[in-house]
């Protein structure tokens, strides 16, 4: 019964399944360079900081590929700033619209932005409502020398159109700071700040405590509240971190594909399995025909 049908079956059986699995297996190692090696990308991230322009719908578009799923992102309000979104290099348009008006409707404002590999930008709209314009500031998210810690200062308040911002020791942070306006970035000393914000001609000064870790790179945004102004610090980048703070893939995502290493590997087990399960049926067939 050497040469059984169902014996031979059992042999080829598991010929294939060493054959099939060691095949996906070896395609699942080859993917992962290519997978490593994928096209490079930049950082991107909307804001609204015109403090009397209402609720906007923003849309963001890959200028001359179809391909590129639009980002929409609706009812964006003052002193609102997403978090960054991977996105690879190209040109970007971002365009704004009134609040609910159909994609259709010709833009309030337009602006392109230039995404180069490793790049960051913010993306916002900026002044009063009346002369309002999209600005794009690129971000230097490198990391200070020594330990340090990097901030800079966003001015979105028109209640307080030039300010100083300074430590409650006296250190100088920035100095009149228009409304409008973003500084370049500062290194700092590590550690729990007590930072001072004062108008211009006036003697009224706003405190706010903050912590900035070394090695991490920050964002004060400076906004009009109802009772003054509101101070809000944001980690553009972590100490450590490759990439910016919150920086999120776009698109549909979630799913693997047929050519992702670990979609290979699972497809591989599924199918040893399941010769090895018709390969010990047919062994027990051949055993009780023995």
């Amino acid at each position: 019964m050497s040469d059984s049908i169902p014996h031979r079956f059992v042999r080829t059986a598991f010929a294939l399944l060493l054959t099939t699995a060691a095949s996906l297996v070896a395609l699942a190692v080859g993917a992962a360079p290519a997978a490593a090696a994928a096209a490079p990308v930049g950082y991107v991230r909307l804001a609204h900081l015109s403090p009397d322009t209402p609720e906007v719908d923003v849309y963001l578009s890959k200028v001359g590929d179809n391909a590129f799923k639009e980002q929409v992102f609706k009812h964006v309000g003052y002193g609102v700033m997403s978090k960054y979104m991977a996105l690879p290099v190209g040109t970007y348009r971002v365009a704004m619209r009134k609040q609910g008006d159909p994609a259709s409707t010709p833009p309030v404002l337009t602006t392109q932005v230039t995404v180069q590999p490793n790049g960051a930008y913010t993306v916002a709209g900026v002044g009063k409502f009346a002369q309002l314009g999209l600005d794009v500031f690129t971000d230097d998210l490198s990391r200070a020398s020594d330990g340090r810690a990097k901030v800079r200062i966003i001015q979105a308040s028109v209640n307080a159109p030039v300010l100083d911002v300074s430590g409650a020791d006296g250190t100088s942070i920035a100095s009149d700071v228009a409304f409008a306006s973003t500084t370049e970035y500062r290194s700092v000393n590590p550690g729990t700040w007590t930072l001072k914000l004062t108008p211009d001609g006036s003697r009224t000064t706003t405190t706010v405590n903050c912590v900035m870790a070394g090695g991490s790179v920050y964002s004060l945004l400076i906004l009009d509240g109802d009772d003054g102004l509101v101070v809000e610090l944001r980690a553009d980048a972590r100490g450590g971190a490759d990439v910016p703070d919150g920086g999120v893939e776009t698109g549909a995502g979630g799913g693997l594909s047929l050519t992702s290493p670990l979609a290979l590997v699972g497809l591989a087990m599924l199918v040893g399995l399941g010769l090895l399960a018709l390969g010990l049926r047919a062994r027990r067939l051949a055993t009780r025909k023995t």
